[in-house]
């Protein structure tokens, strides 16, 4: 991956995020944001904080021997999470929309499945499996079959990674140019 590229600087901030809720590993752990407020950066540590806690959330709610009042207070969570999680893209979108506003569609211009935010969506929920899938990969007490088979998704995630990284990164060039990673790099106003 190319170090100028904005997928690099995504990946960081999501792992940031990731192995600071696993220090504690729980749901009920109070959010901090290193990135000042009115960031493109804050913006997108707490997209993937609200993810990683949603992704933990889900673990939960799979419990068979959960009781069914716990069970609907944690769908109302999960719920709740779900709309921050819109929220956020959307005001990651908002974010890109606001710094080119000034830009004018080329007639040649290539269409998109989704925009800059739900793309970087899929790339958040994509560290996510990756940690998770590592961690089995490297869980000892896992037979080595496991390990392999985990070793052999791994290998597709990061795979994968490497195929959004470049589609992330080639629509935001499309859009802006290097523009955008300056202003990650800068923790720029929103």
């Amino acid at each position: 991956m190319n170090d100028n590229k904005i997928s690099k600087t995504l990946i960081r901030i999501f792992k940031e995020s990731i192995d600071k809720y696993h220090l504690l590993d729980t749901v009920d752990q109070p959010f901090s944001n290193p990135y000042p407020s009115g960031t493109v950066a804050h913006l997108l540590y707490r997209k993937n904080w609200i993810d990683t806690v949603q992704w933990h959330f889900e673990d939960l709610i799979r419990d068979p021997e959960i009781e069914p009042v716990s069970g609907m207070q944690l769908k109302r969570k999960i719920d709740a999470s779900n709309q921050d999680r819109t929220d956020m893209v959307e005001y990651i979108d908002s974010f890109f929309l606001d710094k080119h506003k000034k830009v004018n569609a080329l007639e040649n211009a290539t269409i998109n499945s989704e925009s800059p935010a739900w793309a970087i969506d899929r790339l958040s929920i994509l560290e996510l499996k990756i940690y998770h899938m590592e961690e089995e990969v490297n869980r000892e007490s896992a037979s080595a079959a496991h390990k392999e088979s985990c070793n052999i998704k791994l290998s597709i995630l990061l795979d994968q990674r490497i195929d959004l990284c470049g589609a992330i990164d080639q629509l935001l060039e499309d859009i802006a140019g290097a523009k955008i990673h300056e202003s990650l790099q800068t923790n720029e106003n929103v």
